[in-house]
């Protein structure tokens, strides 16, 4: 995980990962300032060490003197082009441009002012000074696409037409004669007041576009058999739950990532930090679907399978539960009331995994990072309605009057299977969570409050077994403060492995 940290624990802003030779570029804003772009690497995708700073606001005067805002780096002919958003400080933050900067080595940048850049938005399909309803234009998040040998730019814009607070779309820029000209918008939903950090990915015959709404704080995709077609929904467009922001997609070889930025506390001006990423499927019937990180085995240092597990504890001695555990399966029972059927775990960080089965009508679900007076994290699991949350649930030492916690931190849909079996997987490494079901992404999100030493089960009026199931004890997260020089000559010079 990364937060940017310096002065304050959390200056990550929009983020933009570039994969080339093992090794992951990390750009990304610097909060509240947006004064540079900073630069950070990783050869894990998840660990990062920050370099040198890409880019810098402009001297007095210039186009992007008062802000630098989301990027989008391309390789093209051997060099690098970073598409970039920035303010002027004479606009008083109401006009928005996007700019150019082209690079060698990825390290050292230089902005440049070929191809039309930098460019605003301008009628008739955009807003613009003088049809301007909110007092400030919509013209950033810059992505390059490149289609049936036709370069474009997608960015996040609005249409200049129709209800002040459905107007965002996804902008598009084509090259034409060697500069950038505006196009009609790729997709107008006529929801939102703005589509953020827009990105397309084609998989498997459909082009799939990506955004970040404000309205919820989640990210979204739509589809479409063409590049430039009409882009249709499926009754659930969410991709990243609640708190995923900004995502932007990268190929890492035959892998297609999700990369974003994770609001603490669901406020998208609070704190914010950069989770593992997710990798891109699609099911049976074109839906989008989020898998697992493929390098989370590297980090694997020790696993435990379910024959080995110690005897679990009931943790609140309820009359009515019993467990009966053998080297197959755990069945666990509470009649009335509430049970946590608890081992310990691991370590700080680990993955679990396993077959978990409902018997009856009752409530069951998992709990980790518990102490010993149930204080932790709750995940629910509604065999019914096909409801995922996620609680932080436990005393509250703070107020007497309220002397409880009980939080919703995420929810999730899954489809509920008939025989009320699903497989699960797990991960919490450092404080990021991540929950799968059936192999998909459900929940993901970073959270502060518990570490205690305890992970299990809990049942509330329900017969549940667990089976196939095994523990792995994963190596802890490193520190984005690590010795970063040798990394950056190691890039300069051609390495791909890391220094540490």
């Amino acid at each position: 995980m990364y937060s940017g940290s310096g002065y304050s624990d959390w200056e990550i802003g929009d983020v933009e990962v570039f994969v080339t030779d093992g090794v992951y570029h990390l750009f990304h804003l610097i909060i509240p300032n947006h004064d540079y772009i900073a630069h950070a690497i990783s050869y894990d995708g998840i660990s990062w060490k920050r370099i040198k700073n890409a880019l810098f606001v402009g001297d007095p005067g210039d186009w992007d003197d008062d802000m630098l805002w989301t990027m989008h780096v391309y390789q093209e002919e051997g060099r690098y082009r970073m598409y970039y958003a920035g303010l002027q400080r004479q606009d008083r933050g109401v006009v928005q441009r996007i700019g150019l900067a082209i690079s060698d080595d990825l390290i050292n940048w230089e902005k440049s002012e070929k191809h039309g850049f930098p460019m605003e938005s301008l009628a008739p399909h955009y807003e613009d000074t003088n049809n301007n309803p909110r007092d400030w234009l919509s013209f950033r998040d810059p992505f390059r696409f490149d289609h049936d040998k036709d370069k474009y730019i997608l960015f996040c814009g609005r249409q200049s037409m129709g209800p002040v607070s459905r107007r965002g779309c996804v902008g598009l820029m084509k090259a034409v004669d060697g500069s950038f000209k505006l196009q009609k918008p790729l997709f107008s939903p006529f929801s939102y007041d703005d589509v953020e950090c827009p990105c397309v990915i084609k998989m498997n015959g459909y082009y799939y576009l990506i955004g970040s709404l404000r309205e919820d704080i989640k990210v979204r995709y739509w589809f479409s058999p063409e590049f430039l077609n009409e882009y249709h929904t499926f009754h659930d467009n969410v991709l990243l739950p609640q708190g995923n922001y900004a995502a932007r997609v990268v190929r890492d070889g035959d892998h297609v990532l999700v990369y974003n930025f994770y609001f603490v506390g669901n406020n998208v001006n609070t704190l914010r930090v950069l989770p593992p990423p997710k990798e891109l499927s699609t099911d049976k019937k074109g839906r989008l679907l989020l898998k697992s990180f493929y390098k989370w085995d590297e980090k694997i240092e020790r696993t435990i399978s379910q024959k080995d597990f110690p005897q679990a504890s009931l943790l609140f001695s309820n009359p009515t539960a019993i467990i009966t555990q053998t080297s197959e399966q755990w069945l666990m029972e509470c009649r009335s009331g509430h049970e946590l059927f608890c081992i310990a775990k691991p370590g700080p960080s680990y993955i679990w995994q396993g077959t978990l089965r409902l018997e009856g009508m009752g409530k069951c679900g998992l709990v980790i990072d518990a102490d010993e007076s149930g204080n932790g994290y709750f995940i629910s699991i509604d065999y019914v309605y096909g409801l995922l949350q996620i609680r932080s649930w436990g005393f509250n030492e703070l107020d007497n009057h309220q002397n409880f916690i009980f939080e919703t931190l995420q929810t999730n849909n899954f489809t509920p299977p008939e025989n009320h079996i699903v497989s699960f997987k797990l991960i919490r490494y450092g404080n990021y969570i991540e929950l799968s079901v059936d192999e998909v992404v459900k929940l993901t999100l970073m959270d502060y409050r518990y570490s205690g030493p305890l992970i299990g089960l809990y049942s509330s009026s329900s017969v549940i077994s667990l089976q196939s199931s095994k523990l792995s004890g994963l190596s802890d997260p490193e520190s984005e403060y690590a010795a970063q020089q040798a990394q950056v000559k190691r890039i300069q010079e051609g390495g791909t492995q890391p220094v540490f």
